[in-house]
């Protein structure tokens, strides 16, 4: 178990990257996420490829997981329109209500009981989330595509959680994100057709920060998250995924300077968002031991 959620902090970590390099990289949301997750399939074949490792999977489970991977592909179309929309600071921050949604997603879904524990501590970050912004109306329309992401990734990742234990990680991660490439490619010529844009090839500049999206942020720290969820719960990795908002803002604060004039309710916010996390991580980590003795 600690191993598990070693590799899951260390995958959010790396994931607290994204939303810098999506406020750097100068394409749409759309466009981005299509990048992103190319490259990011491209990476993996040649690594299969190379290893020489099977990809055969039942034909039923390959779609589902294509399906899935079209809800994640959704969920960073979302988040990077938010990002665009809004700022970084107020992506993040709906993304941590996450933990909340699958809190309420998990149970219908898996067809088990509420956890009140889960609730409440999801109904913490959002307190957090509150105290962050007060919905200024400047965000309105960033908010509200954040709270969809959030929405998405806490779908996406229940139903993931349902799959992980009958595939390799990086086997789940390629059909996941193969299907979502193939819809999302299918989904392009009508975007670019209603919203056509200038720029729809990247510049070295965004070439280069879109690689390293792919690679570490995806390839790598998706893997790493993949692996900890055989062993921890969707609603977990949902709650320790709430320290992106906290890693990416400092990012924020440093290279865009978006703490500027911040009122304290904002570090206040923060603050109970770790708390959420820090707490689930005690908990977890103490129901372990007492099954141990």
């Amino acid at each position: 178990m600690k191993q598990a959620l070693v590799k899951l902090h260390i995958g959010v970590f790396l994931a607290g990257f994204t939303a810098i390099l999506g406020r750097l990289i100068e394409l749409n949301a759309v466009l981005l996420v299509w990048y992103r997750i190319f490259f990011t399939v491209v990476f993996l074949s040649l690594t299969f490829i190379f290893s020489k490792k099977s990809l055969r999977i039942p034909v039923k489970q390959m779609f589902n997981l294509g399906c899935i991977g079209f809800i994640i592909a959704l969920h960073w179309v979302f988040f990077y329109a938010s990002i665009k929309y809004a700022n970084v600071s107020v992506a993040l921050v709906c993304f941590a209500s996450t933990s909340l949604f699958t809190a309420l997603l998990e149970p219908l879904i898996v067809r088990s009981a509420f956890k009140r524990t889960d609730l409440l501590l999801g109904l913490l970050s959002l307190a957090g989330i509150y105290l962050i912004f007060h919905f200024d109306a400047q965000y309105r329309l960033g908010i509200f595509l954040g709270i969809i992401s959030a929405i998405l990734s806490a779908l996406f990742s229940v139903l993931t959680k349902k799959n992980v234990h009958h595939i390799a990680s990086k086997q789940l991660m390629f059909f996941q994100l193969s299907g979502g490439l193939l819809l999302l490619t299918l989904l392009l010529p009508i975007w670019l057709y209603y919203f056509p844009e200038e720029k729809w090839i990247p510049s070295l500049t965004d070439l280069f920060w879109l690689l390293l999206l792919a690679l570490l942020c995806t390839v790598l720290a998706m893997n790493l998250m993949l692996q900890a969820l055989k062993k921890v719960s969707a609603f977990t990795q949902n709650l320790t995924l709430n320290l992106e908002p906290v890693y990416g803002i400092s990012m924020a604060f440093i290279v865009f300077n978006e703490g500027k004039n911040l009122p304290v309710s904002f570090y206040l916010g923060l603050c109970l968002i770790a708390v959420s996390v820090a707490l689930q991580m005690f908990r977890i980590v103490t129901l372990k031991k007492n099954k141990a003795n």
